[in-house]
C-alpha cells in the first residue's frame, strides 16, 4: 500500500468512525494509473450494505462535469462545434431572443436560461420533451453571451438536447458508448440508470441542520429570485436526499448532475489529461481548449466571482487552490467533488452519502492530503 493509499484510508476511515460521514469513495489517479481507491461506511444504513469501490453515488452538479466531457468528445469526433448556434441544431431555443446563445454559451452558463417555472414538479422531470420545450420556450434573464450564471437545473437538458440534435441518441447512451464503455465504468457512471442497477446505489441522508429557511428568507437569496415565473431554485425540485434516493429520478436521464463511482469519475478525468489503458478521450489540443478561462466575472445566480472554463469550474479541491489555473472540474451541492489538475497530472474524486449542502469540509480535509502528496509535480 502507497503511503497516499495508506493517509487517505486511514482518514475516510477517521470520518465514518468520528460520525461526520456515513459511506465515502476517494480515488485518485496520477499520470493515467489508480494511486488511491479508498471506500469506508456504508452504503446504506438501514441494510448494512457496506460501500465498495463499485458503489454508485447520486452526486448532484459533480455530473455537470461527466455531461461536458461528454460534449467534448464529440467534438473531437467532429459531431459539433463550440461556436454553432444551439437554434441551428435545435430552432425552437431561438425564440425570445435566443438565437445567437452557441454551445459554447451553454458550456460556460450563458445562455441566460438559467429558471424553470416556480410550479416544476419531479414528475416533469421524468418528461424530457416537455423540459427542453420549457426551456426553449423561456425569456432570457440576460442576452446571451453577455453575462454568466450558473444554470443549476437547465444546464443538463440544454446540453442534452444539443447531444441529442447533434447525435439523434440521447446523452446518456453518447457517455455509456463514447466514454464510460470505452474506460470499463459504464456499469459506474450514469446518467440514467438502469432499473436492474438501482440495488447498488448508496442511499442518501441530508446532514443535520439547525438552520431553517423560511419561504421569505429564501426569497432574499438571489439564486431563488422569481424572474417572469422562473426561478433558478425550484423548491419542489432542490437536490437532497429524498430527490437522490427517487427511483423515478435516478432512471431518467436529468444530465444536470450524475451518479457515479469516485474511480469511475476519477478514471474519466484522467482520460481526459492522457491516455488511460489505451484510452484517451480529447487530443493535447483540445485539452487545452476546454480547460482554458472562458468566462470570469460576477455569477448572476450566486452573486460572487467565478471563473469558468468550458463545461468546468476553474479550480482544484485543495483548500489553497481556488481558481487554479491548473485545475478543472466539478463539485456538488451534496458535498461530492471530481478535479483534474493538469499540471501535476492527478485527478481526484471523492463521493459520499451524507448530503452536506454545500459543505465541503470533507473534500478539503481529503484534498489537502492528496495535494501534500502530489505537490512536487
Amino acid at each position: 500500500m502507497s503511503d497516499l493509499q495508506k493517509h487517505v484510508q486511514e482518514a475516510v476511515d477517521q470520518l465514518v468512525e468520528s460520525g461526520a460521514e456515513r459511506g465515502v469513495q476517494v480515488a485518485v489517479y496520477r499520470h493515467g494509473e489508480l494511486a488511491v481507491d479508498a471506500v469506508a461506511g456504508v452504503a446504506d444504513p438501514g441494510t448494512g450494505r457496506p460501500v465498495t469501490s463499485g458503489t454508485p453515488f447520486y452526486s448532484t452538479s459533480t455530473g455537470k462535469g461527466v455531461t461536458a466531457t461528454v460534449v467534448h468528445v464529440l467534438a473531437e469526433r467532429g459531431a459539433l462545434s463550440y461556436d454553432t448556434p444551439i437554434a441551428e441544431l435545435w430552432p425552437e431555443f431561438g425564440a425570445h431572443g435566443k438565437e445567437a446563445a452557441t454551445v459554447r454559451h451553454a458550456l460556460t452558463h450563458s445562455t441566460g436560461v438559467p429558471g424553470l417555472p416556480v410550479d416544476v414538479t419531479p414528475e416533469d422531470f421524468r418528461d424530457w420533451d416537455r423540459m427542453c420545450a420549457l426551456i426553449a420556450d423561456a425569456a432570457p434573464w440576460w442576452e446571451p453571451g453577455t453575462r454568466t450564471g450558473y444554470h443549476a437545473q437547465t444546464f443538463g437538458w440544454i446540453i442534452g438536447e444539443i447531444v441529442r440534435r447533434a447525435t439523434g441518441r440521447p446523452i446518456s447512451q453518447i457517455l455509456r458508448e463514447e466514454v464510460a464503455g470505452p474506460l470499463g465504468v459504464a456499469d459506474e457512471l450514469f446518467f440514467g440508470v438502469p432499473e436492474s442497477e438501482l440495488g447498488r446505489l448508496a442511499r442518501l441522508e441530508d446532514a443535520p441542520s439547525d438552520v431553517e429557511m423560511s419561504p421569505e428568507m429564501l426569497a432574499e437569496i438571489p439564486f431563488f429570485r422569481v424572474v417572469h415565473g422562473y426561478t433558478a431554485g425550484p423548491l419542489a425540485v432542490l437536490p437532497d436526499a429524498a430527490f437522490g434516493n427517487r427511483a423515478d429520478m435516478l432512471t431518467t436521464d436529468i444530465p444536470a448532475g450524475g451518479t457515479m463511482s469516485a474511480r469511475a469519475v476519477a478514471r474519466m478525468y484522467a482520460a481526459l489529461l492522457g491516455e488511460v489503458d489505451g484510452v484517451r478521450l480529447v487530443s493535447p489540443e483540445r485539452l487545452r481548449e476546454i480547460t482554458a478561462v472562458a468566462v470570469t466575472g460576477v455569477d448572476e445566480l450566486f452573486g460572487g466571482p467565478v471563473t469558468r472554463a468550458l463545461g468546468y469550474d476553474v479550480s482544484l479541491p485543495w483548500p489553497t487552490a481556488e481558481h487554479s489555473p491548473a485545475g478543472f472540474g466539478m463539485s456538488g451541492s451534496g458535498g461530492t467533488a471530481a478535479y483534474a489538475d493538469t499540471a501535476t497530472g492527478t485527478t481526484f474524486a471523492l463521493t459520499k452519502n451524507i448530503s452536506s449542502a454545500g459543505d465541503f469540509s470533507t473534500v478539503e480535509r481529503i484534498g489537502g492530503i492528496v495535494a501534500e502528496a502530489v505537490s512536487g509535480g
